[in-house]
């Protein structure tokens, strides 16, 4: 009887998405495992962190006269409609903006701070009993992942930027979305290093990711949320970097068992 219930699809992808999430938990246990090591990992994304809060901070005082100069069709409206256009238009360009920013964050933390997260995920691989890999992935191919996924980033924020424009729901669909499609890249760009090293090319990764796809949203949306919280980017990315480690070691799992 019992072999004859089975786990809905529905129930199984959520379970997969908490179990992700629950991955980026285990990476902050880290913080009281190796407390030293994970603190290598602030400093790159400190002076990063606030690199992008200076912009954004910009972007704020700015915004207001850079959301005027992009509709000047709006002055002769009557004066509701010229504040919703503009509200709407402003949110969005905020949403993209943020997008830009995780992304951004992500990859150039990672770039700066390549020896500092480098130790943290060989110490989990080896903490975690994961293969001993001995493989790195490089500096020009590190700088190649870095401007892909910056690339890949703008496409999404212009993406999450169009569904903002969508009358009422837009913000909420584009936030949804922004997340998601965020979450994906940053799953997708902290799990490579330990996967990469033990060989596997972009091609097989992408496979891995979509084979474990809610999983990977339900790490990469927590990330991506931690990121949200005023400098929580800083102390997050330490613990992302460990819990990727995890997460990695989980999409070959199965098939080591198989």
């Amino acid at each position: 009887m019992r072999d004859q219930v089975r786990e809905s699809p529905a129930v199984r992808a959520m379970r997969e998405f908490l179990g992700g999430a629950g991955l980026l938990a285990r990476g902050f246990g880290w913080w009281t495992r190796r407390p030293g090591l994970m603190a290598l990992g602030l400093v790159p994304a400190a002076i990063v962190a606030l690199l992008f809060l200076g912009g954004l901070i910009v972007l704020g005082a700015y915004l207001p006269g850079i959301v005027t100069a992009v509709t000047p069709f709006a002055e002769g409206w009557p004066g509701v409609w010229a504040t919703v256009i503009r509200i709407t238009i402003g949110t969005a360009m905020v949403g993209a903006a943020l997008v830009i920013v995780a992304v951004s964050f992500t990859a150039l933390t990672l770039l700066l701070g390549e020896p500092f997260y480098d130790r943290i995920w060989r110490a989990v691989e080896r903490d975690a009993g994961g293969d001993a890999v001995d493989g790195a992935e490089g500096f020009w191919r590190a700088v190649g992942d870095t401007f892909s996924l910056l690339a890949r980033g703008a496409l999404v924020a212009i993406f999450a930027a169009v569904l903002g424009l969508i009358p009422v729901v837009g913000g909420v669909i584009a936030a949804v979305v922004g997340v998601g499609l965020t979450g994906w890249l940053i799953a997708d760009e902290l799990s490579a290093r330990a996967l990469s090293a033990r060989g596997i090319d972009r091609a097989a990764r992408r496979r891995l990711l979509a084979r474990h796809r809610a999983r990977a949203l339900g790490f990469g949306v927590a990330t991506q949320l931690c990121f949200l919280v005023p400098f929580g980017a800083i102390a997050t990315m330490p613990a992302a970097v460990a819990g990727s480690t995890l997460l990695a070691q989980s999409f070959l799992a199965p098939t080591a068992r198989s």
